[in-house]
């Protein structure tokens, strides 16, 4: 999800997972125009950041950001880019940088002096812009490419840069290149694509991606989208993968390693192809074989799967999440190994990737204080899923939530207004408030607006925003066109209020008194 952290304190303990109608405006559904995160759009999000980007050549190297309310030095405005070309050579050990080489083709936004791209872990040999050698350095976590003559605004440019991709990680950089016990995946989420590979590294920015990588004979590589290519040449295999929807540069992935890939069929013919260690074939297939029917069911909820292919990335690794990389989610292997688990558990764990297809990945936050869009809708189909399969009540997991809300809202600031990320901790924003406590957001809107209303709000909110971006504002509009009512009121209270408001149908639910609570933990702390 964008990561699932199964040691988090949302993940309810096992066992303890459940849960009016407002009249649609006519074609409420259907006349909202798509969003696609053209130029347009984004302008609007870089406007306040383009005018620092037009410096004086002179002037020394700084780092930019779009103004992201939680990390305000991602991305970089002036351009919007149209595709990633990425190629990795890797050496046959995770221990040494691969040589690479990222190709970034781009429309300008403004008049640039200077181009600024997001890179921090590598070093960089040379960089190119539209075919001319290029001045460049660093500042910060940015690489700042200075060409050779300013570019007009609403021009097109060819970016290329050569570049090691460290896999080892650097101390205070957590993130990008997850080393595994045969090669290399990736875990670009929320700030850490750039440590793999220079880029616009914001999700407001989504770009089409072709991925290379040649690795030696004996190795498998597989990345986001399909295949188109497989070459071999003097000991080492060159694998080509392509997108045909645009992704935000979080949810890049690469696997490489001593792998098998396993294909089957989905729903309308879509291509499933899984990624295991080769050893652990057998033991993985039954859980693999679970996906088409998965896929089958949240279709029923939200509509057609809205990518290419998908499948699941078994890597051989410690990472204590789970992430909803575009087409191809990362899996501890453990997850589906360790006996502890109750099936229901780890199936509802691969719906909840499995729904951030939708939600996250083709329907991505224009922000990251947007992210509970992504969350509470992986959550909720996740609870939903084990309700339907398992009879796990997603009353009871909500109820259990509504206890919690205020602690959480506290802690982690309410769900679309979540605190900052901690000082080297920049996961941190994957706190309860956006997974659970989203959920209950979405619980409680259908207790407002009546269960059909929110059926078809879902549906028309992957429909009108796929392949684009959206903003919460963008999903109350939404929602208050379809259920035929204003629901600002709604939304302020339950999204952005610092205590939970009384839960719609369920006045006898009540919050825990916070200080009571924080008696009660001291406590059992002590008694540990």
């Amino acid at each position: 999800m964008p990561l699932t952290f199964r040691n988090h304190a949302q993940r309810a303990a096992p066992g303890a997972r459940s849960p009016g109608s407002g009249a649609p405006r006519p074609d409420a559904e259907t006349r909202r125009p798509r969003s696609k995160a053209p130029r347009r759009l984004k302008a609007t999000l870089l406007a306040s950041a383009v005018s620092v980007c037009l410096v004086a050549a002179s002037s020394p190297p700084v780092p930019l950001g779009v103004g992201d309310r939680l990390f305000p030095y991602l991305g970089n405005p002036g351009y919007d880019v149209a595709s990633y070309d990425l190629s990795f050579t890797y050496p046959g050990s995770n221990s040494k940088p691969l040589q690479a080489v990222t190709t970034i083709e781009a429309w300008t936004t403004a008049p640039l002096d200077r181009v600024n791209l997001d890179f921090a872990h590598g070093k960089v040999d040379s960089v190119e812009v539209n075919g001319r050698p290029a001045t460049f350095a660093s500042a910060s976590e940015d690489l700042v490419v200075t060409p050779n003559a300013p570019l007009p605004k609403d021009s097109w440019m060819r970016i290329t840069v050569r570049h090691t991709s460290d896999p080892v990680p650097e101390k205070g950089h957590d993130g990008g290149w997850v080393r595994t016990e045969d090669g290399l995946a990736m875990a670009n989420q929320a700030d850490a694509a750039h440590l793999v590979f220079p880029c616009n590294d914001h999700p407001s920015d989504k770009a089409m991606f072709t991925i290379r990588v040649t690795a030696p004979d004996g190795y498998t590589a597989v990345a986001n989208g399909l295949p188109t290519g497989v070459d071999q040449a003097g000991g080492a295999t060159t694998w080509t993968y392509r997108t045909r929807h645009p992704m935000a540069t979080e949810l890049a992935q690469v696997s490489i390693g001593r792998s098998v890939v396993l294909h089957r069929t989905g729903p309308h013919d879509l291509p499933v192809r899984d990624v295991v260690p080769a050893k652990d074939r057998k033991a993985l297939e039954p859980w693999l074989a679970k996906t088409p029917d998965q896929i089958a069911w949240l279709e029923s909820k939200v509509g057609k799967y809205p990518l290419e292919t998908y499948g699941l990335l078994m890597a051989s690794a410690a990472t204590g999440f789970e992430l909803e990389t575009q087409t191809l989610s990362l899996f501890e292997s453990e997850l589906f190994t360790e006996p502890a688990h109750p099936k229901w558990y780890i199936e509802s764990i691969m719906v909840h990737e499995l729904s951030h297809q939708w939600f996250g990945d083709s329907v991505t936050p224009r922000a990251w204080s947007d992210l509970w869009l992504n969350e509470g809708h992986a959550t909720w189909y996740e609870a939903l899923y084990a309700q339907e399969k398992a009879d796990q009540s997603m009353e009871a997991r909500m109820k259990a939530a509504y206890d919690a809300s205020d602690r959480w809202r506290a802690s982690g600031g309410p769900p679309a207004l979540p605190k900052a990320p901690k000082p080297g901790q920049k996961i941190s924003i994957f706190r309860p408030n956006v997974y659970d406590g989203a959920a209950l957001v979405l619980y409680a809107l259908r207790q407002e607006i009546g269960k059909p209303a929110f059926e078809r709000l879902e549906r028309a909110w992957v429909r009108t925003y796929r392949d684009g971006t959206a903003t919460t504002a963008d999903f109350e509009s939404l929602a208050s066109d379809i259920s035929g009512r204003d629901l600002s009121g709604f939304f302020k209270a339950w999204l952005y209020g610092e205590k939970t408001p009384p839960m719609p149908g369920h006045p006898d639910w009540e919050q825990a008194p916070l200080q009571k609570t924080a008696k009660k933990t001291a406590k059992k702390t002590a008694k540990k």
